[in-house]
């Protein structure tokens, strides 16, 4: 392992559910200690109810907002806020409001990242995805073959 610096838009991206995922440290990077992206999201994204078995998650909201779903209660989340997930807590979460979400998203250990990775592509910039992006008809299917191996489970 070695000392990791990053500057803005330097590191890998990728596009994955028609986000963008800025990779500031891979778990290889880190020795399988922590996973961190910048990621962003497009209003009215969702994801659905679901849980990691492997990692623990936090995000600390950089810009937007979002409703975020953690076991049984609901968070309303904007910019500044924090939430942090203990692996096997059932979560799901949608953009709110009418401007992208960014945040920094962190995983421990850190071999999360490498799922969307997989199941998305390389970013060919640091943007939203347009139709240079994955369709969701595409994309599905990658999720539901890919996530087992990495202890998501869709409830």
């Amino acid at each position: 392992m070695s000392v990791v610096v990053r500057t803005a838009a330097e590191g890998a991206a990728t596009w994955a559910m028609g986000s963008l995922f800025e990779h500031l440290v891979s778990g290889e990077e880190s020795g399988g200690a922590l996973g961190v992206s910048v990621v962003t999201q497009p209003p009215g994204l969702a994801a659905p109810l679901h849980v990691h078995t492997h990692e623990a998650e936090a995000f600390y909201l950089l810009e937007g907002t979002m409703s975020y779903r953690a076991a049984e209660e609901t968070y309303a989340l904007s910019a500044g806020s924090f939430i942090y997930l203990p692996a096997g807590i059932p979560h799901s979460f949608q953009i709110t409001g009418d401007v992208p979400v960014k945040f920094l998203g962190l995983c421990v250990p850190g071999g999360l990242m490498k799922l969307y990775d997989e199941v998305g592509i390389p970013a060919t910039e640091h943007r939203l995805p347009g139709t240079d992006g994955q369709s969701m008809e595409v994309e599905i299917p990658r999720w539901n073959e890919v996530a087992p191996r990495y202890g998501l489970k869709v409830l």
